[in-house]
C-alpha cells in the first residue's frame, strides 16, 4: 500500500518544466471496494508527462487523450497508471503491488478528477447555500467546495433533528452535517486551523430535553428519573441575546440564559483504513465534539487525514451547558462563517482549540479517565511543541495552571479538556 503524503509543490522537476502549468488532481483508487485518495500534480510537455503522485516522483506520456504514468517511492517501488482524459475527469487502471506477496502485481481501477485553479487575487470569501446534508464524516462523499487557505465560507446549518431555519425537515436526525469542504493543498500529516468568525442563530426557537444524563445521575434521583425526557421548546430572542424555556410556570417563568452559539459537530474526514464516522460519534479527527468552545473568536485545529481534508460542520446549538447533561442542548439552525489554515506538516494527535486567552486539548474516549489522560497527554504535546517545554517543565506548569472541563457526557464517547492560560505560558517559538 502507497504511503499518502504530503501535497505536491513539483520541486523534484526542472525549471522549464515548473513554466508549464501544473495540474492538480485527486485520484481514488478502487483497493477491493475502498478507496485509496491520492494527490496527483503533473505538467504537460507535448506529448510528455512530469510531476508528482502523493509527492513520489513520475514520468509518462500523453497521446491525444490517453495518459500513462509510472510514479516510484523512496523504495524504489513503482506504481503504473494507465487512463483516458475526459475534460476535468480521468478513469483506468492502476498497476500496483501486492502488498502481500513480493514480485506479485495487482491491477485497480481508479478515477480521477481535476482541481480547480485557485482564482486570482489572494483569499476570497464563499457563499454556500447547502443543498444536501451528511449523516457521516467521510471521504467518499463529494465535495460541496473547494477552498483554499486564508479563504473563508459564509454557509448554515441544520439542527440535530435535520429541521431548517423554516421548520422544514431536510435532512435524517442525528446531527446532520453541512459539507465536506475540500481544503486545497491539505494532505495527510498537516494540521487544519478553522478559525470561527461567526455564528449566528436564524431562527427564534430551539429543542431540547428535561432528561439528565446517566453518567451525571446518581444517587436517589436516578430512581427518578423515568419521568424525565420530556420535549422543551426554547424561545430564542435574539435581539436580546438571551434564550428562555416557552410557557414556563413557577419557578422557571422568569428563567432567561445568555445565548452563546457554538457547532457541537466539526470535524475532517478519517484517514485510509478507518470506516466513516458517525456524526454522532467523536475520533481524533474531531466529529460531534459538543465542546462549548467552539464559538466565534475560537481557532479549532484538526489533524488532516485525507487529501483535502474534506471538512464538515453542524449541530449547531444556542446554547450548551459543560456535559450536555440534558442529551440536547438548546439544539437549533445556524449562519455560520468561517476561515481556513494550514499548518504544513506539522501533525497533532487530537482536536484543539484555541481562544484568545487559553490553549484547550480535547480527550475523547469511552470513558472519563482515559479521555482525562488523553486530553492531558495532548496539552503537554502541544507545550512541549510550540513552547518548548522540558517534560519536567511542563509537568510544573500544568501542576500549578491546568484546569479540566468536561464538554460531553451525552454520546458514545465522553470528552475532557485539559486547559491552561496563555499569560502563563513563556513566548511561543513559532
Amino acid at each position: 500500500m502507497r504511503c499518502l503524503l504530503p501535497f505536491a509543490l513539483l520541486a523534484t522537476l526542472p525549471a522549464h518544466a515548473q513554466e508549464a502549468p501544473v495540474e492538480h488532481w485527486i485520484v481514488a483508487t478502487d483497493m477491493w471496494g475502498t478507496n485509496a485518495w491520492s494527490t496527483l500534480d503533473i505538467v504537460r510537455e507535448g506529448n510528455r508527462v512530469t510531476g508528482t503522485l502523493d509527492g513520489d516522483p513520475l514520468e509518462g506520456t500523453l497521446r491525444g487523450k490517453a495518459i500513462r504514468f509510472t510514479a516510484k517511492d523512496a523504495k524504489g517501488t513503482t506504481y503504473g497508471y494507465a487512463g483516458t482524459l475526459s475534460g476535468t475527469a480521468m478513469a483506468g487502471q492502476a498497476d500496483m503491488p501486492d502488498s502481500n506477496h513480493p514480485g506479485v502485481r495487482i491491477p485497480h481501477r481508479f478515477t480521477a478528477r481535476r482541481l480547480p485553479d485557485r482564482p486570482a487575487g489572494g483569499p476570497k470569501t464563499w457563499d454556500y447555500a447547502p443543498t444536501s446534508f451528511s449523516n457521516l464524516f467521510s471521504a467518499d462523499r463529494a465535495p460541496v467546495l473547494t477552498i483554499w487557505p486564508g479563504d473563508s465560507v459564509r454557509t448554515s446549518t441544520i439542527d440535530s433533528g435535520g429541521v431548517d431555519a423554516k421548520d422544514v425537515t431536510r435532512a435524517l436526525f442525528g446531527n446532520p452535517q453541512t459539507g465536506p469542504f475540500f481544503i486545497a493543498g491539505a494532505a495527510p500529516g498537516d494540521t487544519l486551523a478553522v478559525h470561527i468568525v461567526r455564528l449566528t442563530p436564524n431562527r427564534d426557537w430551539a429543542d431540547s430535553l428535561d432528561t439528565i444524563v446517566s453518567r451525571a445521575l446518581g444517587g436517589p434521583f436516578a430512581a427518578q428519573a423515568g419521568s424525565l425526557g420530556k420535549p422543551v421548546r426554547w424561545t430564542l430572542d435574539r435581539t436580546a441575546g438571551v434564550a428562555r424555556p416557552a410557557g414556563a410556570a413557577g419557578a422557571l417563568k422568569d428563567y432567561a440564559v445568555p445565548l452563546r452559539p457554538m457547532l457541537g459537530g466539526l470535524g475532517v474526514a478519517p484517514g485510509f483504513g478507518a470506516a466513516p464516522l458517525s456524526t454522532g460519534d467523536t475520533a481524533r479527527t474531531g466529529g460531534n465534539m459538543d465542546f462549548p468552545e467552539v464559538v466565534a473568536g475560537n481557532i479549532v485545529y484538526l489533524p488532516v487525514q485525507q487529501p483535502g481534508a474534506l471538512l464538515y460542520l453542524g449541530d449547531a446549538h444556542a446554547l450548551q451547558g459543560d456535559g450536555e447533561t440534558s442529551q440536547y442542548a438548546l439544539e437549533t439552525s445556524m449562519d455560520v462563517e468561517f476561515r481556513v489554515e494550514l499548518i504544513k506538516g506539522k501533525p497533532i494527535g487530537s482536536p484543539r482549540v484555541e481562544s484568545p486567552t487559553e490553549l484547550m486539548v480535547l480527550g475523547q474516549a469511552g470513558a472519563l479517565d482515559e479521555a482525562l489522560k488523553a486530553a492531558s497527554a495532548g496539552l503537554i504535546a502541544w507545550l512541549q511543541r510550540d513552547y518548548g517545554l522540558t517534560l519536567s517543565e511542563a509537568a510544573q506548569v500544568i501542576g500549578t495552571g491546568m484546569r479540566y472541563s468536561v464538554p460531553n457526557l451525552a454520546g458514545r464517547s465522553v470528552g475532557v479538556a485539559a486547559r491552561i492560560d496563555k499569560k502563563l505560558l513563556p513566548p511561543r517559538k513559532l
